[in-house]
């Protein structure tokens, strides 16, 4: 049985909260879908800058986008 990947950030739930997608994302902070994609499964994480960027564009609390507790 493969193991689950470990979810470091929320961002795929709070642009569901949000009604927003991907592609608005991308469009918003001016990059590639596929970037905002990988950030949303969690296959790669953005940068601590980026993160705030996100932030800024959700109108949310940076906070609001990290998972706290990792299992």
């Amino acid at each position: 049985m493969a193991k689950e990947k470990p979810v470091y950030n929320r961002i795929k739930a709070v642009l569901a909260e949000n009604r927003k997608t991907n592609l608005w994302l991308s469009a918003e902070l001016q990059v590639n879908r596929t970037t905002v994609s990988k950030w949303c499964t969690n296959e790669v994480q953005p940068k601590m800058e980026s993160l705030f960027r996100i932030a800024d564009a959700l109108e949310v609390n940076v906070r609001d986008l990290l998972v706290t507790n990792i299992k």
